[in-house]
């Protein structure tokens, strides 16, 4: 169903807002006081808001398949574009995604981090788990520009900040991307995809998305979210950037659900 219609949409000042704050609460923090550990409070290192053990521990995801990041045995085959592997599923599969890349598994510890972000409006987190993907995305091949996987506006409002943009935008700094906030919408507010079964989730976001009338697409776009389960959400968004003439999708998430 559509949200109401008696509420506007955020505003570029609500933008410029939700900036400020989360400086405040990061960035300026980090000037003040030493950085201490996300997962455990003791001290950090020089880079992410991670302790040595904690970040040891992280599950990174390093040998994976290229078209749905499951992790893959020894020995699998290599499909020829870029030496990416896939997996059996992915080797018969018709998919809109090109290749599809996540920086770990949703396993402990991140799976402390990724919900404080999502659900609990801890943009510190989010900002420690942009740098795990780029630190994990640097040998990834380049589009031309990010898309985050945006949030329907009811949900956004509900929310305050939608956490697929605050990943995809410093991401994108980071790896020297220009970044496309704007270009694809949530045309309809759709069910949470974590109450559903792999069929339903499929049915619950088609047609969901659409490019925004008027905005400039490059041939090559790198699509951003922050957990990947079954892959429907991020295949029904890539579906309308081919139907808007993007020739070749790739998907970025922080987490792969095993």
């Amino acid at each position: 169903m559509p949200g109401p219609v008696n509420q506007a949409p955020p505003t570029k000042v609500d933008g410029r807002r939700a900036r400020l704050a989360f400086w405040l609460r990061h960035d300026a923090a980090r000037l003040l006081w030493p950085g201490t550990c996300l997962l455990c409070d003791a001290p950090a290192g020089d880079g992410p808001d991670l302790c040595a053990p904690c970040f040891d521990a992280l599950p990174w995801l390093a040998d994976a398949c290229a078209g749905c990041a499951l992790p893959l045995p020894p020995g699998a085959p290599v499909d020829g574009g870029e030496g990416a592997r896939l997996c059996g599923p992915c080797q018969s599969a018709r998919s809109p995604l090109a290749t599809v890349r996540a920086a770990c598994l949703y396993a402990a510890p991140l799976d402390r981090l990724l919900p404080r972000f999502k659900f609990h409006d801890d943009l510190t987190a989010g900002a420690l788990l942009a740098e795990l993907m780029a630190e994990a995305l640097a040998d990834a091949p380049r589009p031309d520009a990010v898309v985050p996987l945006p949030l329907h506006r009811a949900r956004l409002r509900a929310r305050g900040y939608d956490q697929a943009l605050e990943l995809a935008r410093p991401l994108a700094r980071a790896l020297g991307l220009p970044l496309l906030a704007e270009a694809l919408v949530r045309t309809r507010l759709t069910a949470p995809q974590s109450r559903l079964d792999a069929d339903a989730r499929r049915r619950n976001v088609r047609d969901a998305f659409a490019v925004r009338p008027g905005a400039a697409l490059p041939a090559h776009v790198a699509l951003v979210d922050d957990v990947m389960t079954t892959g429907a959400t991020l295949r029904a968004a890539a579906h309308a950037l081919r139907r808007a003439g993007v020739a070749r999708i790739d998907a970025w998430v922080c987490a792969r659900v095993p």
